[in-house]
C-alpha cells in the first residue's frame, strides 16, 4: 500500500443513489420485502437530505481539482 486513503464523498453517494432510484423505477418492480421497503427508506431520507447540500452541484473532477489543490497544505486531523 501506498498510504492513500479512499474516501466515498457525498457526491459520489448522490449520484450513486439517484442511479439505483432510476434503476429500480425502470424495472417497475411493486412487490417488496419489507427489508427492500426499509432500504427505500433509507435511499429517500439520504438523497433528501444530501440534495440540500453543496454536494448536488460537485463532480468528481471538481473533488479530484480539490484535493489536488490542498495536497501541499499542512492541514492536521
Amino acid at each position: 500500500s501506498n498510504g492513500v486513503k479512499h474516501f466515498i464523498f457525498s457526491p459520489q453517494v448522490f449520484q450513486l443513489l439517484t442511479d439505483l432510484k432510476q434503476q429500480r423505477k425502470e424495472s417497475g418492480k411493486n412487490k417488496q420485502s419489507s427489508g427492500q421497503q426499509n432500504l427505500n427508506t433509507i435511499m429517500y431520507e439520504t438523497l433528501k437530505y444530501i440534495s440540500k447540500t453543496p454536494c448536488r452541484y460537485q463532480s468528481p473532477e471538481t473533488v479530484r481539482e480539490f484535493l489536488v489543490a490542498m495536497k501541499g497544505q499542512k492541514l492536521t486531523k
